[in-house]
């Protein structure tokens, strides 16, 4: 067990160690922070966190540096988490204004988070899964070639482009569409899937080729809208970081372009009662990420809930990041909540 000025210590050391980046004595803590106790007495604290493997010394004779489990006490243990200043907020709030639609939104989210906190920011689509089909647009460009427009009351929007084996005019493309939209608006997506995979094969009662093809395209962006998504930004700040990890950051940059790793570690994360959540070190071993760390938050969408957050070396500013990540994440749920109750 850690006694309440063992933690007080542990927070020092990870509070000096981030901002220097230098081993921590307890000469130093003594002098920056007030503890009323001589360097003896925060020795023979340190002594006791380094038994309980909170802290460790990098070379012989050094300072300490926090543990893995050292960050994670010390997160577990954070007293609150420091709001933003009124110059941030501000800067989101400004950010996030007025986007296109939800894509511009999700890709504006993560950029200002990684301005916010100089590591990668990732953020989880909202669920579309659950999301029902509030239109489809076919709009003719050439004779075989429509654009597909499907759009879903949690905000998706799907665009593409149809080649049709065959040439359509504008009565039929009308035709098309009253028989496609008939057929799945308003509808729940996966109630879509299943109803337009029926003329996805052609047969004798529907012979009709354009039918066809253009249900194996609004086919294929149905199943787009079950297939989780994740929008990141930053990863430059990692090879800026890079004497921050023991070993090399090439496994972050796999799960980076592969996605699938980052999506099920962000799932899988728990979240505290506030919707708080943090993955540190060596708890990311089974993904193959153990230098990293992820600080997250949840945030509220049409569809349920999502996560956005921040990953970076095991050596960052938990408190602030997890800070930003909160901001982010109500600013997204309220402009999110808003376009709702436009539509």
């Amino acid at each position: 067990m850690v006694s309440e000025r063992g933690l007080q210590v542990l927070r020092a050391i990870v509070q000096d160690y981030v901002e220097t980046q230098e081993p921590v004595g307890s000469r130093s803590i003594v002098e920056r922070h007030a503890f009323g106790v001589s360097a003896a007495t925060i020795r023979n604290d340190m002594a006791l966190l380094e038994d309980e493997e909170l802290i460790a010394a990098p070379h012989t004779s050094s300072g300490r540096v926090p543990t893995d489990k050292g960050y994670r006490v010390f997160v577990n243990h954070l007293a609150q988490v420091r709001p933003l200043s009124t110059a941030q907020r501000s800067a989101i709030e400004t950010f996030l204004a007025d986007p296109a639609d939800l894509d511009d939104l999700m890709a504006r989210t993560v950029r200002v988070l990684t301005q916010l906190t100089g590591q990668v920011a990732l953020a989880q689509y909202p669920s579309f899964a659950r999301a029902s089909i509030t239109h489809l647009e076919l709009v003719g460009l050439a004779p075989n070639r429509l654009l597909v427009v499907l759009v879903t009351d949690a905000g998706g929007v799907s665009q593409r482009i149809a080649l049709l084996p065959v040439e359509v005019d504008e009565g039929e493309v009308a035709v098309l569409r009253a028989r496609l939209s008939a057929l799945i608006t308003g509808r729940a997506v996966a109630d879509a899937v299943d109803r337009i995979a029926v003329l996805r094969v052609p047969s004798e009662t529907r012979p009709d080729p354009a039918l066809t093809a253009l249900a194996v395209v609004i086919g294929e962006e149905l199943e787009e809208f079950r297939q989780e998504k994740l929008v990141m930004a930053g990863a430059a700040t990692l090879a800026r970081r890079e004497q921050d990890f023991r070993g090399s950051i090439h496994p972050l940059l796999e799960a980076i372009e592969e996605q699938v790793t980052l999506l099920r570690l962000m799932s899988e994360m728990v979240p505290d009662e506030h919707g708080l959540a943090a993955s540190i070190g060596t708890e990311n071993a089974p993904f193959g990420l153990g230098e990293a760390s992820i600080v997250a938050s949840d945030y509220i969408a049409q569809g349920g809930t999502a996560r956005l957050g921040v990953m970076g070396p095991t050596r960052m500013d938990y408190p602030s990041n997890l800070a930003a990540a909160r901001a982010v994440a109500r600013y997204l749920s309220r402009m999110l909540e808003e376009d709702e109750a436009r539509r």
